[in-house]
C-alpha cells in the first residue's frame, strides 16, 4: 500500500514486465537488466508495486538475479527457474556519447517461458502489464505472451515495448504486438522500419504515429528520441517534449524508465503533457546513472518528481 494526501492507505497498482531478464555485461561492470525488469524497478520506485514475470537459469548467475531483485524491492514470486538453459545475458559495447550496442546469448532461460496456472492468477491481477519484441524471438515464450495478455482484464494497461534488437523480430511479431497494445512505444530509428515493414507510409513522426494508432486500434503512441526528448500522440493529440539535459553515464534502460513514468502518469490519469514531463525526466534520471536500475540517492527521483507537479 502506498499513503495518499488524506493519509489513508490505498492499493498499490500491480505493474507487471512480462519477458526477459539478463545480465547485461558491460565493458568495466556487470549490471541486472533486461527491459521487462527495468520496467519493473522503476515503477516500484514510482510507488507502484512492480512483479517481473520471467525466467532464470538454476545458475549462480540465475540465483544472484532473483537475490538482487528482492533486493531492489521487486516482487520476484513469479520468475520461473530453468534446470536446462542458462540465465540471460547481453554483451554490451558504449560509444563516445554512452549509447549502446548489444550481444544477445540464444538460447536462454527467458526464451522458455511457460505458461501455468500461476501466470493465470498474476494476469488477472495485473493492472499494467509491459512487454517487448525480444522475448518474442522464440515461439514457446511469444505463445506465452500471448495468453498472458489474453488473461488480462479489461482494464489493464497492455504496453508493447518496442526492442529491435539483431534480427529478433519480424513484421508479423510486430504487427501482432501492436494488435494486443493499448499503447505503443517506440524510438525514432525503430519507427521508419515498422513503418516500411508494415508497407505503410512515413512521411513525419506524427502522421505516421497517428497512421499506427488507426491501423491498430491503439490509445496512445509513444516515440523517443534519445537526448532530443519524445513525441505522444494520443487520437488526434499530441505532445512534444525537448528532454533533459544531463550528463550520460550509459543509455542502458533509460528507455524502459521512460515507459514506466509514462505508464505511471497514464494510469493516474495525467494529461499528456505531465506524461511526457515526467517520462522525459526519469529516462534522464536514469541515463545519467551507471545502469539500468540505479539506487536513487536520498529521495532525489522523488524531490525532482514532486517539483514538476
Amino acid at each position: 500500500f502506498r499513503t495518499n494526501t488524506a493519509g489513508r492507505e490505498i492499493m498499490k497498482n500491480k505493474f507487471v514486465g512480462l519477458g526477459e531478464v539478463l545480465w547485461d555485461l558491460l565493458p568495466e561492470r556487470t549490471c541486472l537488466g533486461g527491459a521487462p525488469a527495468n520496467f519493473a524497478y522503476i515503477t516500484t520506485l514510482m510507488g507502484d508495486q512492480g512483479i517481473v514475470a520471467s525466467r532464470v537459469g538454476e545458475d549462480s548467475r540465475g540465483l544472484e538475479a532473483l537475490r538482487r531483485m528482492e533486493e531492489l524491492g521487486l516482487d520476484i514470486e513469479h520468475v520461473q527457474t530453468d534446470r536446462q538453459r542458462p540465465t540471460g545475458t547481453v554483451k554490451v559495447e558504449l560509444d563516445g556519447a554512452g549509447v549502446a550496442r548489444f550481444d544477445i546469448a540464444h538460447p536462454v532461460a527467458w526464451d522458455s517461458l511457460e505458461w501455468n496456472s500461476d501466470w493465470q492468477h498474476l494476469a488477472e491481477k495485473a493492472d499494467a502489464v509491459c512487454f517487448g519484441s525480444l522475448a518474442q524471438r522464440s515461439e514457446e515464450s511469444r505463445s506465452t505472451i500471448r495468453r498472458f495478455l489474453g488473461a488480462t482484464a479489461p482494464g489493464a494497461v497492455r504496453i508493447f515495448d518496442v526492442n529491435l534488437r539483431q534480427s529478433y523480430y519480424s513484421h508479423e511479431i510486430l504487427a501482432d504486438s501492436m494488435r494486443l497494445a493499448d499503447i505503443v512505444k517506440l524510438n525514432d530509428e525503430e519507427l521508419p522500419k515498422i513503418m516500411n515493414l508494415g508497407g505503410l507510409p512515413h512521411k513525419d513522426e506524427l502522421s505516421s504515429a497517428q497512421r499506427l494508432i488507426g491501423a491498430y486500434d491503439l490509445k496512445m503512441v509513444c516515440i523517443t528520441r534519445g537526448s532530443r526528448g519524445s513525441l505522444l500522440a494520443r487520437g488526434k493529440d499530441s505532445s512534444e517534449h525537448p528532454g533533459f539535459r544531463v550528463h550520460v553515464a550509459d543509455t542502458v534502460g533509460s528507455g524502459d524508465a521512460f515507459t514506466a513514468g509514462l505508464v505511471h502518469e497514464y494510469l493516474q490519469g495525467a494529461s499528456l503533457g505531465l506524461m511526457n514531463e515526467v517520462a522525459n525526466l526519469v529516462g534522464a534520471w536514469v541515463a545519467s546513472e551507471a545502469g539500468a536500475m540505479p539506487s536513487p540517492k536520498r529521495g532525489a527521483l522523488e524531490h525532482s518528481l514532486a517539483e514538476i507537479r
